[in-house]
């Protein structure tokens, strides 16, 4: 069972990360949005270089060091932000799997309160999604019953997460970073401990496969017998969908369509990932819809349910970083195309390997952040220079990793440009 979710939640990871790279190359193909980009983030930038010539910090309405206020803001912070959103492109790109379960752990140990790492993280994944989906092109397989039950469910997932990260930042700011990384504990161990079993049970049996794993005999075996179960139901209303590929469509009840959409708006909501971390795989190993009408359907929701829960449950209440996902977004481009041009250099294995020691690191990190929030809560008895190092040391390793994770993929790209070239 436990095998099957972590092959649910991989395929998960490659759907978003599919989606990211395709909008990504959308926005950087398009001289327009690179400009609108530019027009946005060049004067931050100007601004950024302004401030740190003069040795001075934003000012204060920005925020303060606090717990109370939304984030201390620095030049520095900024800088940060483009070398997140830089290495979570290059995970997205090069291993194949959505960066984007770094992107708050990260800004958490830069100094940027949980609930606005979660925010600006939604944000920055509606404003992809906006601007780099060319919804044209694929919209036209959406099924728009299919598409409407799961809304409507993820609205309410969204609100209802977004209601509980508020609530419990408003009763105590620390309980919420300490609830945010305590989730992100609970994910990224997961993950990682099986990313990493999966990474060494396949070198040892020499199953490369490709750079995200493909081909290997450690693919996720999810049963298939859940979507046949769930289409057999009769419960009233009824859907159909999939109607150009099976005579007469397939049917499902709307109420499975919608508990999936609820799910997917409260993972959204809590953690400030984009929704299609999870529509993808559960559309198809779930609900049993083809992955024809999938990708539409995928592609709607992750524009509604991301702008949905940044702008109700995190713009209007000030809990988005509109500089930081600037910078993230400015980052994420140009570390997804270099890292998609990556995997054409390196073997699949090592990839998988990064891929693990990845997921390993963020585990850390948020685990390692844990006691000192919780000193600080006084739920543990421990020292504040003891916890305070415990942190550190999370801190550090976490962007060590991801900093030579970082640096091999650019030293990789930059020696083989002449061949890479030579292909295109």
């Amino acid at each position: 069972m436990l095998r099957q979710t972590y092959g649910f939640m991989r395929e998960a990871a490659r759907a978003q990360a599919r989606w990211e790279f395709e909008a990504s190359m959308n926005i950087l193909s398009s001289r327009k949005r690179m400009i609108i980009i530019l027009a946005v983030t060049l004067p931050l930038l100007l601004f950024t270089g302004y401030v740190l010539a003069g040795g001075q910090d934003m000012p204060s309405i920005l925020g303060g060091k606090h717990a109370y206020s939304p984030a201390y803001y620095t030049p520095a912070i900024f800088g940060v932000s483009i070398a997140i959103g830089l290495c979570a492109g290059l995970i997205t790109g090069c291993i194949g799997a959505g960066g984007g379960f770094i992107i708050a752990p990260a800004l958490m140990s830069a100094g940027i309160k949980g609930i606005l790492a979660v925010g600006t993280d939604l944000f920055h994944i509606f404003a992809k999604a906006i601007m780099g989906t060319v919804a044209h092109k694929k919209l036209g397989n959406v099924s728009v019953s299919l598409a409407i039950a799961f809304l409507v469910g993820s609205i309410g997932g969204v609100l209802g997460g977004g209601i509980i990260n508020r609530a419990i930042y408003e009763f105590d700011p620390m309980l919420s970073d300490s609830f945010i990384s305590f989730v992100y504990v609970i994910l990224l161990g997961f993950l990682g401990i099986y990313a990493m079993t999966d990474f060494i049970r396949s070198y040892r049996r020499g199953e490369h496969g490709d750079a995200h794993g493909h081909g290997g005999k450690g693919e996720a075996n999810t049963k298939k017998s859940l979507p046949a179960i769930l289409q057999g139901s009769r419960i009233p209303p009824m859907i159909t969908f999939d109607e150009d590929l099976t005579p007469g469509g397939k049917k499902i009840p709307a109420i499975y369509v919608a508990l999936c959409g609820a799910f997917v708006g409260f993972v959204a909501a809590i953690m400030g990932v984009g929704g299609g971390f999870l529509t993808f795989p559960m559309f198809v190993y779930v609900l049993g819809v083809s992955s024809f009408t999938t990708v539409g359907t995928d592609i709607l929701q992750i524009i509604f349910t991301a702008g949905f829960a940044s702008i109700t449950q995190y713009a209007i209440y000030g809990f988005i970083f509109y500089t930081l996902a600037m910078g993230m977004l400015l980052g994420s481009l140009v570390g997804i195309q270099i890292g998609a041009l990556a995997t054409k250099l390196v073997k699949g294995i090592y990839i998988r390997g990064f891929y693990a020691i990845a997921i390993m690191a963020g585990f850390v990190n948020r685990l390692f952040a844990l006691p000192s929030k919780l000193v600080d809560l006084e739920y543990i008895s421990m020292s504040k220079s003891t916890a305070a190092v415990i942190t550190q040391v999370g801190n550090v390793t976490f962007f060590i990793v991801v900093g030579l994770f970082a640096i091999w993929v650019f030293s990789v790209f930059f020696r083989n440009i002449s061949k890479l070239r030579a292909e295109a």
